[in-house]
């Protein structure tokens, strides 16, 4: 995925615009669940998710390896769309974001705010994918894939963080969306020579990922969960392959698991998730019982909800697909 060069030329594209964010072992998630339990805050980021690493160095190596694009174009659910604009904003570059519709619109916002043409195309992610990869060859712009081996290794930065704060971990679970944040940690992992597990982490309603696991090659599934950033139907080939290879196993969480663990992250670390920001929480949830006495990590990955879904959840409901 990343040679120890590509990582050491990844952290100086990441920390010349951020700084490391915290892991913090906090004592209520372990009185909860009677785990040691460290929460890697991604959503304390300049952009409030992990994925502004990735696009930072994305950009880096991009502008340094290939003549100057006309502009940038990609697809996303938000956290992804929010990292393209925000980086390539450091280099005067225009980026033109796909969503598919209905998508949040506190998110759609955000990419606007950075400075991105927004365009509303289809019912979910994949068919939002394909319509920016028509308009790139349309409009001469440079596509930027959401799985990229510049963008593992540009969000691996927050593994090393996490490993440097908490040491060798028994497990560290991880939401999947498209990859890069589960791939990041595994690659990081191998590295440094630990022993940790790395466990992934898909909704119910969107197992793709995890029938990809279950058979060893990528399989395809529909799509149908309030937690955009594991709302993927279509995985990539890579990823999977080295998430075959590296992942422990993969854990599929519901949406009602998911909300209990945003409510749960809120009383215990006064932290607003997103759902897959809670995706990691939720799965560790749920296997406490076999992880008992352990010392654990979860990335909390981002915090972009929309006010009225976040509000739902704290009334003890689960929002909608």
């Amino acid at each position: 995925m990343f040679s120890a060069e590509d990582f050491e030329r990844a952290c100086e594209a990441v920390y010349a615009v951020m700084q490391p964010t915290l892991a913090n072992p906090w004592p209520l998630l372990r009185e909860a669940l009677g785990v040691e339990t460290w929460v890697k805050h991604e959503n304390h980021t300049p952009t409030g998710a992990f994925k502004v690493r990735g696009g930072l160095n994305y950009l880096a190596r991009l502008l340094e390896n290939r003549e100057r694009p006309a502009g940038l174009i990609s697809a996303t659910r938000g956290n992804h769309g929010q990292s393209i604009p925000f980086a390539a904003a450091r280099h005067g570059l225009p980026v033109t974001i796909v969503v598919p519709h209905g998508n949040s619109a506190e998110k759609n916002a955000a990419m606007r705010a950075l400075g991105a043409e927004l365009i509303e195309h289809g019912d979910v992610f994949d068919e939002a994918r394909e319509h920016a990869a028509s308009l790139a060859e349309e409009r001469g712009l440079h596509m930027v894939p959401p799985f990229h081996e510049w963008l593992v290794a540009g969000v691996a930065t927050y593994a090393r963080e996490l490993f440097d704060a908490a040491g060798e971990l028994d497990a560290v679970y991880a939401p999947i969306g498209m990859g890069s944040g589960l791939c990041g940690l595994i690659g990081m992992r191998d590295m440094l020579g630990l022993k940790t597990e790395i466990i992934g982490v898909v909704a119910e309603g969107a197992p793709a990922y995890l029938h990809s696991w279950q058979q060893g090659r990528v399989v395809t599934a529909p799509v149908s969960t309030f937690a955009d950033g594991m709302a993927v139907g279509v995985p990539h080939q890579r990823a999977v392959e080295i998430i075959n290879k590296g992942a422990a196993r993969v854990v599929a969480v519901s949406d009602e698991e998911i909300a209990e663990a945003m409510r749960l992250l809120h009383t215990a670390t006064h932290n607003v998730a997103e759902g897959a920001g809670a995706g990691a929480l939720a799965a560790l949830m749920k296997e406490r019982e076999k992880m008992r006495g352990r010392r654990c990590a979860v990335i909390f990955t981002g915090g972009n909800i929309d006010a009225d879904k976040y509000a739902a959840v704290l009334r003890g409901e689960t929002p909608t697909a």
